[in-house]
């Protein structure tokens, strides 16, 4: 059982996670960023369905970078194709926050999409 917050910016909203009542994740690794938005109704762009096969998930990690796991090579070489790459940039379909520290995400303005498809 891990318990942490995380803050998404630039909406400054911060949730608790319980690690022990996620749930599945329908898009993204169970317990990623991506997942961890869906649930608190946060939008965070994702064209691949969170399969590590784009780069519109990229997000930028302000606080806490020793709180998730390392980036494996498939991860590094897509995230080679977001625009506005920094040292902390991650894909939220595949950064896991482990619980041991609170943590600060931005979602940066191009990966925010505000258009709905009506239903």
């Amino acid at each position: 059982m891990s318990k942490y917050r995380i803050t998404f910016l630039p909406d400054d909203k911060t949730v608790d996670v319980d690690t022990d009542s996620l749930g599945e994740a329908h898009d993204g690794e169970n317990g990623s960023v991506l997942h961890l938005a869906a649930l608190n109704h946060i939008e965070i762009d994702h064209a691949c369905g969170g399969v590590n096969a784009c780069s519109t998930c990229h997000i930028i990690v302000r606080s806490g970078e020793g709180g998730f796991n390392q980036a494996d090579d498939d991860e590094e070489d897509m995230l080679d194709n977001a625009p506005g790459l920094t040292l902390q940039s991650r894909l939220a379909c595949q950064a896991i926050p482990n619980g041991s520290c609170d943590v600060v995400i931005e979602v940066p303005g191009w990966n925010r999409n505000k258009a709905k498809e009506g239903h």
